[in-house]
C-alpha cells in the first residue's frame, strides 16, 4: 500500500483537509479576541523594556536577528536568548487565559 499512487495532485488531501477543517470548525474569534489583548496586557506588563524593543523589532517590524544586533549594539545570540526569555515569560503569564 505505502508504494501505491495516489490519483490527483500529491498534497491535495491536505487541502481538502484543512478547508473541510475551516469550514466544519466551531468559531473561535471570541477566544482569539481575548488572547489578543491578554497578549497586549502582558507584553506591557510582564515584559522587561528590553524583551518588549526586541519583540517589537521582531515581530512587529519584521526585523531579523543580526539587524536587532546591530541596531541594538548586541550580539545576535544575545537577542535570540532575549526572544526566547520573552517567549517563556508571555508563555506563563497567557497560559491559563483561555
Amino acid at each position: 500500500m505505502r508504494n501505491t499512487p495516489s490519483k490527483g495532485r500529491p498534497g491535495q488531501w491536505i487541502g481538502d483537509m484543512t478547508v473541510w477543517l475551516r469550514e466544519n470548525s466551531p468559531d473561535n474569534s471570541e477566544q482569539m479576541d481575548r488572547l489578543r489583548r491578554n497578549l497586549q496586557a502582558a507584553r506591557a506588563q510582564e515584559l522587561t523594556p528590553r524583551q518588549q524593543q526586541v519583540l517589537e523589532l521582531y515581530y512587529d517590524r519584521h526585523l531579523p536577528t543580526t539587524e536587532i544586533a546591530r541596531l541594538l549594539g548586541v550580539r545576535r545570540s544575545t537577542v535570540s536568548r532575549t526572544l526566547c526569555r520573552a517567549r517563556a515569560r508571555l508563555y506563563k503569564a497567557l497560559r491559563y487565559s483561555l
